[in-house]
C-alpha cells in the first residue's frame, strides 16, 4: 500500500498520522509506506522532542518517505548517510524513515515515482538564517538538471510526481498572488518536459496547505489519500 499526504510541520500536525486520524495503519506493513509532500519539520532542531517523533514514526507500522519542503534544517537533514533504496539514493534518518532527494527516479511497489524538493519561503524576511530559514531550501539548476535527465532516461512510463512547491501554471490557479518563486518555473519546466515525453503521470504536492484536485495534479494537506 502506498498513501500520500501534505505538510507535517513536526509537532505541528504529524499527529494526523496516529491511529485515531490513520486508523488504515493498522493493517499495514513496513513493506507500506506513506508519503509527505515536503515540510516534514520533524529534522528541525536535535533535541529530545526530534528523537521523540522519529523514535514514534519508527516504531509504526509503515515505513515513511518525504520530500523536503522550505521549512527543514537542512543543516541537519544533509548530516544523514545517503543509501540505495527503491533503485535511487535516499537520505536514511533511521531505519523506516527516509528522505526522498530531489531529481531522482524511485522504484516503490512496482511504480515509478519521480522526486523534487524544496521551494522559496514567502516569509523568509522575517526568518533568522541557520534558526528558521536555510538557502538551501531553493532547488539548485544542478537539481533541476538532474530531474530532466532522470525523465529522459526512464526506461518506464513515470507513474507520480511528487513535490512540494507545484508548476506555476498550477499555482496560479490555487492563490491570488504570486510567490515570486523560481522553484515553481523549474517545476513547470519539469512538467514540459514529462509531457514531452509523453509520461503518463498523476502529481502530489504540498505547501500551500489545500486539498485540492486541478486534473492530475493534487494538493495535498490534511487528506491521507491511498495511491495504491
Amino acid at each position: 500500500m502506498i498513501y500520500i499526504t501534505g505538510d507535517t510541520h513536526g509537532r505541528n500536525s504529524i499527529t494526523k498520522l496516529n491511529v485515531d486520524n490513520f486508523p488504515e495503519q493498522q493493517e499495514m506493513t513496513k513493506e507500506d509506506v506513506i508519503i509527505i509532500c515536503g515540510d516534514f519539520g520533524v529534522i528541525w532542531k536535535d533535541d529530545s522532542e526530534m528523537k521523540y517523533w522519529l523514535n514514534w514514526l519508527d516504531k509504526k507500522n509503515f515505513t515513511t518517505l518525504f520530500v523536503d519542503g522550505n521549512h527543514e534544517n537542512f543543516n541537519l537533514l544533509y548530516q544523514y548517510p545517503v543509501v540505495d533504496k527503491y533503485d535511487g539514493k535516499v537520505g536514511k534518518i533511521n531505519d523506516s524513515v527516509f528522505h526522498l532527494k530531489r531529481g531522482q527516479v524511485y522504484d516503490i511497489q512496482g511504480k515509478t515515482f519521480l522526486t523534487f524538493g524544496g521551494a522559496r519561503s514567502h516569509d523568509k524576511a522575517f526568518r533568522t538564517e541557520f534558526v528558521s530559514w536555510w538557502k538551501e531550501e531553493e532547488p539548485t539548476y544542478e537539481e533541476a538538471t538532474r530531474a530532466i535527465k532522470a525523465i529522459e532516461e526512464c526506461p518506464k512510463n513515470i507513474d507520480f510526481v511528487i513535490t512540494h512547491s507545484s508548476p506555476y501554471t498550477v499555482s496560479n490557479e490555487l492563490v491570488r498572488y504570486a510567490y515570486d518563486d523560481p522553484t515553481e518555473v523549474q517545476l513547470n519546466v519539469i512538467m514540459n518536459k514529462l509531457e514531452e515525453y509523453k509520461h503518463d503521470y498523476h502529481w502530489y504536492y504540498g505547501h500551500y496547505h489545500l486539498d485540492r484536485d486541478i486534473g492530475r495534479f493534487h494538493g495535498m494537506y490534511h487528506r491521507i489519500l491511498k495511491i495504491l
